[in-house]
């Protein structure tokens, strides 16, 4: 791979303060480690809810795959830059590379990306590449999701029943990161009750009948522990989905899908398409969420696409990403 003052003529940091760990001290951490090697960094910081679309989309459409993007904050920090890269390029052009220091919560984008490298070794080896360095980088064109009956862009993932409702409970939990993740799951499972539901891949029914969670992606972790795809590759062009139906008691789903230990059980489907639909069938709303955020309104149906191939990303070389 070129050293990166070869490909970036500059580089645009979106940082969100309220994500994780995100401080003025990291933000001017990762522009001194970028300015070593590219003078024009520029930093931004979101104020709220959509400011990272916006930020994205401006810089997308201003100075196209000349510049290199980097996301500082969580899994939603992330998801909104995807979401105003994709809107801001224009129609033919290559858009931006993205790259992700995590300073949020889950950060499962990262550990997608990178696996367990520290973000500050990732970054050198983007900026500087080393043939003979312990880590490697390289740009990976990775797909993306789209939810087709609101449009919205997925990236990570989505997932309904269990995972949807464990948002509603973190809300209350005092707990940061991954411990309030875990704790949020444990707590809806202690309540959860399951919904009627049908799930589709390519036109051909899967599952049909009481559903604990149906999740379609994207990336291996939910909320950075949750291991639910563990097959799943992010640049193979195709959704991996995991249905768990209500034969699995829901007090053991938080710790079985923690290392991967529901695959192969009885009661769990896995499979693989181009698109997948969940819905309901006793007309009652299903309780969705997509990147950690839940989809509101009554929706019974939810129809999730491929988009292969739609951004460049810089990974960890040589392994896997998903």
């Amino acid at each position: 791979m070129p050293a990166a003052a070869d490909r970036f003529t500059s580089v645009v940091i979106i940082a969100n303060p309220r994500a994780g760990t995100t401080s003025p001290a990291v933000v001017a951490d990762i522009a001194r480690r970028c300015a070593r090697r590219i003078p024009d960094v520029r930093s931004f910081w979101t104020a709220g809810r959509g400011d990272g679309v916006r930020l994205a989309r401006a810089v997308a459409a201003a100075d196209g795959a000349s510049v290199l993007v980097i996301a500082a904050g969580g899994d939603g920090t992330v998801r909104e830059v995807v979401e105003g890269l994709v809107q801001g390029t224009p129609p033919g052009a290559a858009p931006p590379v993205l790259a992700v220091v995590p300073v949020g919560t889950g950060n499962s984008n990262y550990l997608a990306q990178w696996g367990e490298v520290p973000w500050t070794d990732a970054l050198e080896a983007l900026l500087e590449p080393a043939a003979d360095g312990p880590v490697r980088a390289e740009i990976r064109w990775l797909d993306l999701y789209r939810l087709a009956e609101t449009s919205e862009l997925i990236l990570l993932g989505a997932c309904s029943g269990l995972v949807a409702e464990a948002l509603g409970v973190a809300a209350g939990i005092e707990l940061t990161g991954r411990a309030r993740y875990r704790e949020a799951l444990t707590r809806a499972a202690a309540r959860h009750r399951p919904y009627a539901g049908r799930v589709e891949v390519d036109g051909d029914v899967v599952h049909e009948g009481p559903t604990i969670l149906a999740n379609v992606g994207g990336g291996r972790y939910r909320g950075g522990i949750a291991r639910l795809l563990p097959f799943s590759v992010l640049d193979d062009g195709y959704l991996d989905v995991c249905v768990i139906d209500a034969t699995v008691p829901a007090e053991q789903v938080p710790e079985l899908i923690t290392d991967g230990g529901h695959i192969g059980r009885p009661g769990v489907v896995y499979a693989r398409g181009k698109r997948v639909t969940i819905s309901s069938t006793d007309h009652t709303p299903v309780p969705f969420e997509h990147d950690g955020e839940l989809v509101r309104g009554d929706h019974r149906r939810f129809t999730v696409e491929v988009l292969a191939a739609a951004l460049p990303v810089a990974c960890h070389a040589g392994r896997p990403v998903g």
